[in-house]
C-alpha cells in the first residue's frame, strides 16, 4: 500500500470513529469537544475532512462554501448540481478560492457530478453539504448518511413532516453527524440570539407567557408563460418528486447570475414560503428560549392571504398570522406586523431580539424592515436585564463558534451539534404546523409526540406528499 493510500485509509478510519462514537456520549454531551490541533496534524492530508458540495447556487457560494473555507480541516474537492452551467462555475469558483488562498493556480482540481449520488458514492468524500432548494433536503439527506456522510444541510428540513421524520430517524440510525443552517444559534456572527434564550430560560423577564416573532409574506407575481427547458439543465431531476410540470425561468433559478434570489421559493411546489424560508431561522430561537427544542405546538390557529388566480406564477402565503400554544402555557404569536425578530414576554419584562437592519436578504420582502429601533438588535423593557450575570449555577446554553466550524468540530470530535437532526425536525414542524393552519383558517390540536393531528383528518392529510418516482425519501432504503 502507498503512502497516499495509508493516509486516506488512517483518515477514513479516524472519521468513522469519531462519527461512530458511544451513543452515551453523543446523547449526553450538549458541548463540542475541540481536540488539539497537535493530536490530529491541523495541516496533515491525511486529516483533512473531505466535502463535497451538492447545489451551487446563490446560498452555496455567498454563505456556506465562505464559512467552511475559512477551517483548515475541511478541504472541499467536488460538487453537484442539476444546472451544468452552474456545476462549471462551481468548480471555476472553489478552485479559484484555493488558488487565492495559497498562492497556487492549480492546488485543486474539483470533481464534478451531475448527479449527486455518484458524489456520494465516491469513498474518498466525508461529509457533504446540501445548500439545494427546499425540496431537495430530505432525500439527498437522507442517501448521504446511507453512505456513511456527515451533513450540513440548509434550512428548512423537509417538504413535509413526514418526510423530515424519516430523514431525522436515518441520521440517528446510521450515527453521522448533522448540522442544520441555522446560524442564528452560533455566536458568529450574531451572539446576541444565545444570549438572549439564556436570559429567558434564567428568569431574567419572570416566568415567560408569550412569544412574539415578526416574519415578512411573500408578493404575487412571476412569468407564468412556458418556455424551453434550458440545455444545460436536467429539469427532470430538478423537479425531483414533486410532480410533473412545465418548464419557465421564474418558476426555477436565473441562467445568467448565479447569486439571484430564485424563484422556486415562491411557490408551495417546492416550499412553504417564508413561514419555513425564514420561519426556521426565528421559530428555531423561540423554541431555544422557551426550552421546547424537541417538542412542538399543541393548538395552531391561522389564517393568511395567499396570491389570487391570474396575479402571476408564485403563489406562497402573503400577509398572515398564526398562534400557537404550548403544552407549558406559552403562546406563540407569528405574523408579518410583528417587527423582524424574536420578542420574549415574561412577568417581568420583555426582550427583542434580531438580526439588527440586516432584514432578511437584499431581494426578499421587508428588507428594509429590521426592528422597531433600527440598527438595535438586542434590547429590552429595562436595559439592566441585558447586562445580568448568568451564575454558575444557572442554565448555560450550548455555545457555538459558528455553525460551519461547530460542525467540522463535532466531526472531529464525535460530539453532537448545536441544531442537529432533532431539533431541525422540530423547528420545520412547527412551521409546516403553522403553514397548514394558514391554508385550513381553523384551529387545530396537535400530538407532538405522535406527530399527528388530532381528530382532524384532512389536517393529517397535510403530513405528507404524494412521491414523483423515481424520486423521494419513500426510495431510500438502508
Amino acid at each position: 500500500m502507498n503512502t497516499n493510500e495509508e493516509n486516506n485509509q488512517d483518515r477514513r478510519s479516524f472519521l468513522k470513529k469519531a462519527a461512530t462514537g458511544t451513543a452515551g456520549i453523543i446523547a449526553a454531551s450538549m458541548f463540542p469537544t475541540i481536540v488539539p490541533a497537535s493530536v490530529f496534524g491541523k495541516f496533515a492530508p491525511s486529516n483533512k475532512i473531505n466535502i463535497g458540495q451538492i447545489g451551487i447556487g446563490r446560498i452555496a457560494t455567498t454563505h456556506d462554501l465562505p464559512e467552511v473555507l475559512k477551517n483548515e480541516v475541511a478541504h472541499v474537492m467536488a460538487v453537484a448540481d442539476v444546472d451544468k452551467n452552474r456545476l462549471a462555475q462551481g468548480k471555476k469558483w472553489i478552485e479559484k478560492k484555493y488558488a487565492d488562498k495559497t498562492g497556487k493556480a492549480n492546488y485543486v482540481d474539483v470533481k464534478t457530478y451531475d448527479d449527486y449520488k455518484e458524489l456520494l458514492a465516491n469513498k474518498d468524500i466525508d461529509a457533504v453539504i446540501i445548500s439545494t432548494p427546499d425540496h431537495w433536503h430530505a432525500q439527498p439527506a437522507m442517501e448521504a448518511a446511507v453512505a456513511g456522510k456527515h451533513i450540513y444541510m440548509q434550512k428548512p428540513t423537509s417538504l413535509t413532516i413526514k418526510e423530515g421524520r424519516m430523514m431525522a430517524d436515518m441520521i440517528k440510525k446510521k450515527k453521522v453527524i448533522f448540522q442544520l443552517g441555522s446560524q442564528q444559534r452560533s455566536m458568529n456572527p450574531w451572539p446576541q440570539f444565545k444570549r438572549t434564550c439564556e436570559l429567558v430560560r434564567n428568569g431574567r423577564i419572570g416566568k415567560l407567557k408569550k412569544v412574539y416573532v415578526g416574519l415578512p409574506g411573500d408578493p404575487a407575481g412571476g412569468n407564468p408563460a412556458q418556455m424551453p427547458v434550458p440545455s444545460n439543465l436536467n429539469y427532470d431531476m430538478w423537479l425531483g418528486s414533486t410532480p410533473e410540470i412545465y418548464y419557465t425561468l421564474d418558476r426555477v433559478h436565473s441562467q445568467t447570475d448565479i447569486n439571484d434570489r430564485p424563484g422556486w421559493l415562491r411557490l408551495e411546489q417546492f416550499g412553504a414560503g417564508m413561514i419555513t424560508g425564514w420561519g426556521s431561522h426565528h421559530i428555531d430561537i423561540a423554541h431555544w428560549g422557551m426550552g421546547t427544542e424537541l417538542t412542538g405546538p399543541i393548538e395552531i390557529d391561522g389564517k393568511a392571504t395567499f396570491p389570487p388566480a391570474g396575479s402571476g406564477l408564485w403563489n406562497v402565503h402573503g400577509d398572515f398570522l398564526v398562534n400557537s400554544k404550548y403544552a407549558n402555557g406559552v403562546e406563540m404569536e407569528i405574523g408579518g406586523t410583528n417587527p423582524n425578530g424574536v420578542k420574549f414576554e415574561g412577568t417581568e419584562g420583555w426582550i427583542f431580539v434580531s438580526r439588527g437592519n440586516v432584514g432578511v436578504t437584499a431581494s426578499d420582502p421587508g428588507a428594509a424592515q429590521a426592528s422597531s429601533k433600527k440598527n438595535e438588535a438586542f434590547y429590552a423593557s429595562d436595559p439592566k436585564i441585558l447586562g445580568s450575570v448568568i451564575g454558575q449555577n444557572e442554565i448555560h446554553l450550548y455555545e457555538s463558534p459558528e455553525q460551519h466550524q461547530n460542525w467540522l468540530e463535532s466531526i472531529q470530535s464525535g460530539k453532537q451539534t448545536i441544531s442537529h437532526a432533532e431539533i431541525a425536525q422540530r423547528s420545520c414542524t412547527a412551521c409546516l404546523l403553522a403553514h397548514t393552519a394558514m391554508k385550513l383558517g381553523r384551529k387545530l390540536k396537535w400530538d407532538p409526540k405522535k406527530e399527528d393531528f388530532i381528530g382532524d383528518k384532512e389536517a393529517s392529510a397535510t403530513l405528507s406528499r404524494p412521491q414523483r418516482g423515481p424520486y423521494g425519501t419513500t426510495k431510500v432504503k438502508g
